[in-house]
């Protein structure tokens, strides 16, 4: 196969639902790490799970550092691991999750990967709990625990896909597909093409305004997902302009 484009799926609202059962893991994984009660948590919409954990020690005036954030990641996947049953009973692949992800792999010279603020094992069991994981090579993606930052995380998986198919991604022939203006920034500023959809809590309005050329409201209309991944720009393509 010829590998023209990288495609990186955002996962938390743009291919999964936790319905809460995130939000008690994280809880309770946090409880475990710091031996606090959790009072006061940050917002996580758009952030990786470091940032989310960072914020929320920081709201607590809890000092972070490394050893602390291995506590918490130790905790958090050991309780996914515990509770994946629950996970795949209570939330739910979003609509057209599945069938997007198989159109595009029969599409040809895609490769398909996430970029999500999850931590690896925790993106991993998610995706496994809503059969979703077959048809993403991982091994090509970026991750939270990775960088923080979620714009270094493009580079990231450019590098990983690049060492691994031969081939060079840039902004060009790298799409990311994700639910959130933090999406749009992390596209913009590490170098992809957005194409955002409107599966989470973000309107197409919102997407809009955050910069998205391209919203999509749903992943139902795979016909019209496959000819935006695929319609690479030709060279000199400016992706600020």
């Amino acid at each position: 196969m010829t590998v023209r484009t990288l495609v990186l799926w955002d996962v938390d609202h743009t291919l999964i639902e936790t319905r809460g059962v995130g939000a008690e893991l994280f809880r309770e994984a946090f409880e475990q790490a710091t031996g606090r009660k959790l009072e006061h948590p940050a917002e996580v919409t758009g952030r990786t799970e470091p940032d989310i954990f960072a914020k929320t020690a920081e709201l607590h005036s809890i000092p972070f550092n490394s050893e602390l954030l291995d506590l918490y990641a130790t905790a958090l996947t050991a309780a996914y691991q515990a509770r994946t049953a629950e996970l795949a009973a209570r939330g739910r692949a979003v609509p057209g999750a599945a069938e997007a992800i198989g159109a595009l792999a029969r599409a040809g010279g895609v490769i398909q990967s996430v970029l999500t603020g999850n931590l690896r094992a925790v993106a991993e069991i998610k995706l496994q709990a809503f059969g979703l994981a077959d048809g993403l090579d991982l091994d090509a993606g970026a991750f939270g625990s990775d960088d923080p930052v979620r714009a270094r995380l493009v580079r990231i998986a450019q590098c990983r896909a690049a060492g691994k198919y031969r081939a060079r991604f840039d902004a060009r022939t790298t799409v990311l597909i994700g639910d959130t203006p933090s999406d749009v920034d992390a596209a913009r500023d590490g170098g992809a093409r957005i194409i955002a959809v409107a599966t989470g809590k973000s309107t197409v309005a919102d997407l809009r305004s955050a910069g998205a050329g391209l919203v999509l409201p749903n992943l139902t209309d795979t016909a019209a997902l496959v000819k935006a991944v695929t319609a690479v720009p030709a060279e000199g393509w400016d992706p600020t302009g």
